[in-house]
């Protein structure tokens, strides 16, 4: 899902800079009044551990491979406001680093990955789990929203492709979401096995994004 350079053109990568990087001022703005001891360390924690995670592949259909995003899960220990910086960070390594993803397109890889992926996996999780506080109830909601997040982040993918005039939309659409559906399942998986594990071994850290 990290766009490389040369696949938007520069009306659609340049705008999404300036969305990241509003978004990304606006978090931090907003997390950096009630951060306390215990989310600082925890957000690098979970930065090396995105970092981490993403390097993995897995394979899925068709000979393509994908990998852990991540955003949902660091909302969900950190608040969604708290994990757009977190993705921010990884997105920004893997591409002055490893040149995972171009610079040009870093605007949108940050936009795709660290603002929907963190922010709308986490608000429909909190609209789904409010139907049942059964924990089996609530490991399907975390699954569903964690899915969610992929397939909509690589809808925004797909859909910034078609603006740029690399691949109609028609195409790009149902290929990108269709493939990462699949992708989908690996990080609804992980994430419900973190978060169960988290809290099991530490449940306080489950209340700090209500903080």
């Amino acid at each position: 899902m990290h766009i490389p350079d040369g696949f938007l053109d520069a009306k659609t990568w340049v705008g999404l800079d300036i969305v990241s990087f509003g978004a990304l001022v606006m978090a931090i703005r907003k997390t950096r009044h009630h951060l306390g001891e215990r989310q600082i360390p925890l957000m690098g924690v979970m930065a090396a551990f995105i970092f981490a995670a993403q390097m993995i592949n897995f394979p899925v259909a068709g000979g393509t491979s994908g990998h852990f995003m991540g955003g949902f899960l660091a909302a969900m220990l950190l608040g969604p406001l708290t994990a757009v910086p977190i993705m921010a960070v990884v997105l920004i390594v893997q591409c002055l680093v490893f040149q995972d993803g171009g610079l040009t397109a870093l605007g949108a890889n940050i936009f795709n990955m660290g603002v929907i992926g963190s922010m709308a996996g986490y608000y429909l999780y909190r609209g789904i789990s409010r139907f049942s506080s059964n924990s089996r109830f609530q490991s399907f909601s975390i699954f569903i929203a964690a899915w969610f997040s992929i397939v909509l982040s690589a809808g925004m993918c797909a859909l910034e492709l078609g603006a740029s005039g690399i691949v109609p939309v028609r195409i790009a659409l149902p290929a990108m979401t269709g493939i990462h559906a699949i992708i989908g399942i690996g990080e609804g998986i992980i994430t419900v096995l973190v978060l169960s594990f988290v809290a099991k071994i530490r449940p306080d850290l489950l209340d700090i994004q209500k903080a």
